[in-house]
């Protein structure tokens, strides 16, 4: 067996055991890109020997995807996928695992007019509410890895040969999930050990605010009173743990959804709908997004910030150091799952039910009492960098630095 293919056969048990951590007699589905079938074919296999009752791959294929936002008609794009998201939440409420393996083009929809893309992901969201609520309140376990793809490697490594652009995608990929280590699974529960230590620290100073400085940057965000900081592992309905991203390096909290005032400035790009959105910035009062602006995608940003009025809002707030393994990689990967862990971020849209004390068995309107966003989208934007300072603002005002520099100051 090859270097690589053992290191594809980690990647595969990785994803399994700790990512979705199948258990004997569960359900996983994977939702995969057809060019990635020699890894979903050693994630089912390593499925079956952790005991799952029924592995299903449900395909999909960029290049179908490009041709229907060319080529279908308009209304194409306001049909419910009724029968799928009723398949979906069925069978996560039956205790199924799910398993998404991405490698996207991050120019895939370029040239597409932004109205047939809004409207697809609005129609989509709005039928797979229930199953996003699942999610978003750690009902069932899931996870998310990527494979590469030439489109992506070439957007990653340009000035490189394109012989050799795969390999370097697949080296950063194996580095950044500890897979390239003799036993990826017992480093990824010391790595999970140190983002713990970070999240009960600022548990225990239980701040109201944290306010943000850096280049283009001064922000003030306000916590939800009852708030939790959750690290990379998270434990499902039925006491299970999981890894939702792989790679990770945050640790994250809900903000209060009325809290938010300032100015915020992007440092990375933002790869959403096949679309880039570059340099760009948001203007909030009392938590609603109300300017903004960028250089490059302002019509895709503007479409996202108007997907409802949830959008007009955040849901999460999450600390990454600038000095990280995925950020000392001085890669741009042009994908939210690696660039949000080598910069601290925030999400449009919905928030995560979890960040909230006793929130995972709260209604939807208890979570928005307690001041939660609610939303037909999350989406993550970077904004760290190593002149990025964070203060934690404490009940008398009191500002104490959590943030210098780019980096931990606690």
């Amino acid at each position: 067996m090859s270097d690589f293919q053992q290191k594809l056969q980690k990647y595969a048990e990785l994803a399994v055991r700790v990512g979705a951590n199948v258990h004997p007699g569960q359900t996983l589905i994977v939702h995969a890109p057809i060019l990635s079938a020699e890894l979903v074919r050693l994630i089912v296999k390593s499925a079956y020997t952790a005991g799952a009752k029924l592995v299903t791959v449900k395909w999909s294929d960029e290049t179908i995807t490009r041709l229907q936002y060319e080529l279908a008609p308009d209304e194409t794009f306001n049909i419910a996928p009724k029968w799928y998201a009723a398949e979906m939440t069925e069978e996560v409420e039956n205790g199924a695992a799910v398993l998404h393996v991405i490698a996207e083009n991050p120019d895939l929809l370029k040239g597409i007019p932004s109205s047939r893309i809004t409207a697809a992901q609005r129609v989509r969201s709005h039928e797979l509410r229930q199953y996003r609520e699942y999610q978003m309140a750690d009902k069932f376990s899931w996870s998310l890895i990527a494979y590469p793809s030439a489109e992506w490697a070439a957007k990653v490594f340009p000035d490189l040969p394109a012989s050799e652009q795969m390999d370097k995608l697949w080296d950063a990929i194996f580095s950044t999930v500890r897979v390239d280590l003799d036993n990826p699974v017992e480093a990824w529960k010391e790595h999970l050990k140190t983002l713990s230590s970070k999240s009960d620290i600022l548990n225990a100073k239980r701040y109201k605010k944290l306010h943000y400085l850096a280049p283009g940057t001064d922000l003030t965000i306000e916590l939800a009173k009852d708030h939790l900081w959750v690290a990379a592992e998270s434990v499902n309905q039925q006491g299970h743990t999981f890894v939702a991203n792989m790679p990770t390096e945050e640790v994250f909290t809900a903000p209060l959804k009325t809290g938010v005032n300032g100015k915020v400035s992007s440092t990375k790009p933002l790869s959403y709908s096949g679309n880039i959105i570059d340099n760009f910035s948001l203007t909030f009062e009392n938590g609603r997004i109300v300017d903004v602006q960028a250089e490059t995608g302002l019509e895709t940003l503007q479409h996202l910030v108007e997907m409802d009025e949830g959008s007009h809002y955040l849901g999460e707030v999450a600390l990454v150091p600038h000095k990280s393994p995925i950020s000392d990689k001085n890669i741009l990967f042009y994908n939210t799952l690696f660039d949000e862990n080598a910069s601290n971020h925030l999400a449009i849209g919905n928030a995560y039910a979890f960040n909230l004390k006793g929130g995972k068995d709260m209604t939807q309107e208890q979570l928005a009492a307690n001041g939660l966003n609610s939303s037909l989208t999350h989406v993550d934007f970077m904004i760290g960098s190593a002149e990025m300072d964070i203060n934690g603002v404490t009940e008398d005002g009191t500002e104490e630095p959590i943030f210098r520099k780019g980096n931990w100051a606690i």
